[in-house]
């Protein structure tokens, strides 16, 4: 594990969208506890008309999150929320080894595209070596490869209309379905990936296979796992909860999880 501080991304999480001491507190007593607490939803969900345009303001749209060497790579980076997509096509996909495994781009796009695994594998590649922050206060740091998503939605050619990326995943937390977003500068950032490859082998289930979405800027929850397609929205309004992630929706956390 690294030897870094996650109180100064804690306080600098404060400054930039809580506006309030006790809120990076609130982020560290987990998910549980925050979908539980009515009064702790209301606090972040408060946060974020703040927090988007101040780390807009603050960051570059292209400024890179810390990449760090071999050397200082994790020996042990857990597993958490889902480790399994729990469904029968999943399964089947997990058996052939992803041989029939496609990746879906559509929504607002002039080409809709259907990509296999091995597509994305040629694809031109890009590894980086960064730290994941989990939200309920954990860190780890991993080799992360795969094409650059700014790459993928180039060749799907996005409409003027397009404001929005959209992660659907195979997993399921109960009934719901496990999505997340980002606006187009975070996916059109140079480390904005879809990881089919950890740690110089490939993804492995627990881990997201076959593939997962790398957004370095922001925190662990956006790192959609087990992702499916991507679509293309020019609003996140009727979507599932309306919030723009399953946990967005369903426990308060910021849509823009920048650190």
């Amino acid at each position: 594990m690294s030897g870094f501080n996650n109180s100064a991304i804690l306080s600098r999480r404060r400054l930039l969208g809580m506006g309030t001491v006790g809120v990076g507190g609130l982020l560290l007593a987990g998910c549980d506890k925050i979908n539980a607490n009515p009064a702790l939803r209301s606090i972040l969900q408060g946060a974020d008309d703040l927090h988007y345009p101040l780390q807009r303001g603050m960051l570059g749209r292209d400024t890179l999150a810390r990449e760090f060497s071999p050397a200082q790579m994790s020996p042990v980076f857990r597993t958490n929320g889902n480790v399994t997509a729990d469904t029968d096509a999943y399964r089947a996909h997990v058996a052939d080894n992803f041989a029939r495994w496609t990746l879906t781009v559509d929504g607002l796009v002039k080409t809709p595209l259907a990509l296999p695994l091995a597509a994305l594998m040629a694809m031109p590649q890009r590894s980086q070596i960064t730290r994941h922050d989990c939200v309920e206060g954990w860190s780890a740091i991993g080799k992360w490869q795969g094409p650059q998503l700014g790459g993928i939605l180039a060749m799907a050619g996005l409409l003027p209309a397009a404001r929005y990326a959209v992660f659907h995943c195979a997993d399921n937390f109960g009934t719901t379905p496990y999505y997340e977003s980002i606006d187009l500068i975070e996916a059109f950032h140079p480390q904005s990936i879809l990881a089919w490859r950890m740690n110089d082998q490939p993804l492995s289930v627990g881990h997201g296979a076959p593939i997962r979405l790398r957004v370095e800027r922001q925190l662990g929850y956006k790192q959609a796992k087990y992702v499916m397609r991507v679509e293309l929205r020019d609003t996140l309004a009727g979507l599932y909860g309306g919030k723009g992630g399953f946990w967005e929706d369903s426990t308060g956390y910021q849509w823009y999880a920048g650190i």
